[in-house]
């Protein structure tokens, strides 16, 4: 029986976490909704930027490093 119960004991702590969770959560309204995604376009921007801006940066010193070899 306690075989049994260490199987069927995390299940239903799971469900029960589960429902509990589903109860809590909202789901966005457009405002909310949009103002997260803008949030996330300019999080991608930005990343975008920085990154360009590194390869622009180190493309140059690499071939200096690799051509003076």
């Amino acid at each position: 029986m306690e075989a049994v119960d260490t199987v069927v004991r995390p299940m239903k702590d799971f469900a029960k976490d589960s429902i509990r969770l589903v109860k809590r959560c909202h789901k966005p309204d457009r405002k909310e909704f949009s103002k997260v995604a803008l949030r996330t376009g300019l999080g991608f921007v930005v990343m975008g930027f920085i990154g360009f801006f590194v390869k622009l940066i180190f493309i140059p010193i690499n071939n200096i490093i690799v051509g003076a070899v």
